[in-house]
């Protein structure tokens, strides 16, 4: 957390979280899930802040998602996929499979795909390139991606300020975050699972 760009773009106010929100979404070298923390600890003094540090993480995070849409958009679905295969697993961090799964969860409902995978934290930085490459709608990807970063931004980012003077540093509180996330989601499988198997088969 100390690093100098880092620090440097902290210091700059709203203009650096909205920088470094576009660059975690483009280049994801520090998991969101801390990042948005470390704007609670760092910058929001008050309930004012707050709202402006989600107002400027959800602007740089959404262009950061336009970005990959925009590519996925002019590459088109072929050469994309080339790319991936080559170069995801090691440029990217976009495995083959992982894009593949990704594709295949537009297959309807985008305006919800878009908005619930910006909750999860490995499809919020790619989702969006599928989504160019299919050629999904770009004023419902936009609104879908703003509501979806909103809703996953603001608690994190709140969480970071209400912990300030606990003691506890950004990565803790990130993976206790990220552990949460995955039991609510683990939750949520088994739940839709269970349904599945109540319901009734027709003969």
């Amino acid at each position: 957390m100390e690093h100098l760009p880092f620090a440097c773009l902290l210091a700059c106010g709203l203009g650096g979280i909205l920088v470094l929100s576009f660059l975690e979404k483009l280049v994801p070298v520090m998991p969101s899930y801390v990042l948005l923390v470390v704007f609670g600890l760092m910058t929001v003094d008050d309930a004012g802040d707050l709202a402006w540090t989600v107002l400027a993480s959800t602007i740089g995070s959404v262009a950061g998602g336009v970005g990959w849409y925009m590519f996925g958009r002019c590459v088109g679905g072929t050469r994309c996929e080339r790319l991936v295969e080559r170069y995801g697993k090691f440029l990217l961090l976009l495995p083959p499979p992982l894009y593949r799964r990704l594709v295949a969860a537009y297959s309807r409902h985008h305006f919800w795909v878009t908005a619930i995978g910006q909750t999860v934290p490995t499809a919020r930085i790619y989702l969006a390139l599928p989504a160019g490459v299919i050629g999904v709608s770009f004023l419902p990807f936009l609104i879908a991606s703003s509501l979806g970063t909103v809703v996953w931004n603001a608690p994190l980012i709140a969480i970071g300020y209400l912990l300030r003077g606990t003691g506890w540093d950004a990565a803790t509180i990130g993976v206790a975050v990220v552990a949460i996330i995955i039991v609510i989601e683990a939750t949520v499988v088994m739940v839709v699972a269970w349904r599945r198997w109540r319901r009734p088969r027709v003969a």
